[in-house]
């Protein structure tokens, strides 16, 4: 049975847990059976559900609060969770969000566990996995929040322990404007987590840290979403909506691939952070900002300016304290504690034992160019770990994967960024989808995983390659 999309169940009891407050918990699914078993497995465990049945009821939900915990079904009325993962992601920064798929779909729900998504679980629904699910969101809750989570800026070298004393140093001005380069995979976000974290330590409520990639923003919408918009400030603009940096007041905006913001539109965020003054679209009060402004880019930004792609006044407005990630190859010494810790990190997620490496694993490891850094080691642990039997006392390295990725490099050709553990090889396409899925191989290749850049290169629009990464999400570099 289906309900009008938006309208919550009347038959979902959404009151308060009897036994205790406990924590909140949105759950976003628009089966009545599913959203009814769930809310009151959710309220046995303590928690106090909210149902809605579409996406717009959730945006506007989320609009108006926060939630602990977010249940999100992948597929609603009005679109898809895949695609609202990271609005959810960005209003609530901190909260475990879990994703009930169908098998078709693991694919997309697997590329968001790299993502942030805590987990997922595919229908028929099982009690039993959800209520362990849940146990483990509560010991999570019950940590605090783990904005600094899986810190891997690990390892006593020199290369990185410069990068703690900048972000050490950074910390003490908290208005100062940072940015963060380095390589694809070396630790920007984290780095920008941990400075927000470190800044504000002590206090007794951390403020927001709230992040986009400037990539993944449409062109069409990316001063909205930056600085928000009143109602009827534009079509289908139905009510006033608080954008990004109203949200990051008094904490952290991050602007992850900055470098990716289309050159027309520069000019926006230059004048904010010349003034730090911001007007919502449709309004004409000046409104003023307290926070931190947080940039990341894995590009050359003075080769951006110099090739038009760049504004030059912004490049020497951010790069007011920069920060620069090492590549592990120059930080190798790092290796094996870092290698250990996420070992420890995944076991943990999947609750097994820790494997131990192996002192050849060890040494192979390090003759190993890694292009993807630390992103690609945890994949090679991940990938690893998923292979190895739950009592063996090794870790199953896989060498036949590691040797692939170096044959290629040996090659001089660029290795593939690595799947998903779990996700299969893209088989069963047809030669014209074939030939697609190669140029948008290399795009993305040669734009180092740019979206917004790729898609220019391929004649494509911006949302046109989005939509292809969403059937091909392995194609995406992170």
């Amino acid at each position: 049975m289906k309900e009008a999309p938006g309208e919550p169940n009347p038959r979902i009891a959404t009151g308060p847990s009897p036994s205790r407050p406990g924590f909140t918990c949105l759950l976003v699914d628009d089966d009545l059976d599913y959203a009814a078993l769930l809310a009151r497995l959710v309220r046995d465990g303590g928690g106090t559900p909210h149902h809605t049945t579409s996406l717009a009821a959730a945006r506007q939900e989320l609009d108006r609060r926060t939630y602990d915990v977010v249940i999100l079904d992948n597929r609603l009325p009005d679109g898809t969770g895949y695609e609202f993962f990271p609005h959810v992601a960005l209003r609530c920064p901190t909260a475990p969000i879990l994703m009930i798929t169908g098998a078709p779909e693991l694919s997309q729900a697997i590329e968001l566990t790299r993502n942030g998504l805590f987990d997922y679980m595919t229908k028929p629904l099982d009690a039993d996995a959800f209520t362990a699910c849940l146990e483990r969101v509560k010991r999570r809750l019950a940590r605090g929040p783990q904005l600094a989570q899986g810190h891997e800026m690990i390892g006593s070298s020199a290369a990185i322990g410069s990068v703690v004393q900048s972000l050490q140093q950074a910390a003490r001005h908290p208005t100062t404007t940072v940015l963060l380069l380095g390589e694809t995979g070396t630790g920007k976000d984290l780095a920008a987590r941990l400075l927000h974290q470190w800044t504000y330590e002590g206090r007794a409520r951390m403020p927001e840290y709230v992040a986009v990639n400037c990539g993944s923003v449409p062109a069409e919408m990316f001063e909205a979403e930056l600085f928000g918009s009143e109602k009827g400030a534009f079509t289908g603009s139905d009510r006033r909506r608080a954008g990004l940096v109203e949200a990051a007041d008094g904490g952290t905006l991050f602007l992850d691939e900055v470098a990716e913001i289309p050159l027309p539109l520069q000019v926006k965020l230059l004048r904010f952070l010349e003034s730090r003054e911001y007007r919502l679209l449709g309004n004409t009060q000046t409104r003023e900002f307290s926070g931190r402004v947080i940039a990341a880019t894995n590009r050359d930004l003075a080769t951006e300016v110099r090739e038009g792609r760049f504004r030059e006044d912004l490049h020497f407005r951010l790069d007011v304290f920069s920060v620069e990630l090492p590549p592990l190859r120059k930080r190798i010494e790092d290796l094996e504690p870092l290698a250990t810790h996420l070992l420890t990190t995944l076991a943990e997620k999947y609750e097994r034992r820790v494997p131990l490496l192996r002192d050849q694993d060890l040494r192979q490891l390090a003759t190993y160019h890694f292009p993807g850094n630390v992103r690609e080691l945890r994949n090679l642990m991940e990938r690893s770990l998923l292979k190895t039997p739950e009592e063996a006392p090794l870790l199953n390295l896989d060498l036949g994967w590691l040797n692939s990725r170096q044959a290629a490099a040996s090659r001089g050709a660029e290795p593939l960024p690595a799947p998903s553990p779990a996700a299969p090889p893209r088989t069963g396409l047809s030669p014209l989808e074939a030939q697609e899925y190669e140029m948008i191989r290399k795009a993305l290749q040669e734009e180092g995983g740019g979206i917004r850049r790729a898609a220019g290169r391929l004649g494509l629009t911006h949302q046109a390659l989005l939509r292809r990464l969403q059937k091909w999400p392995e194609l995406r570099q992170g």
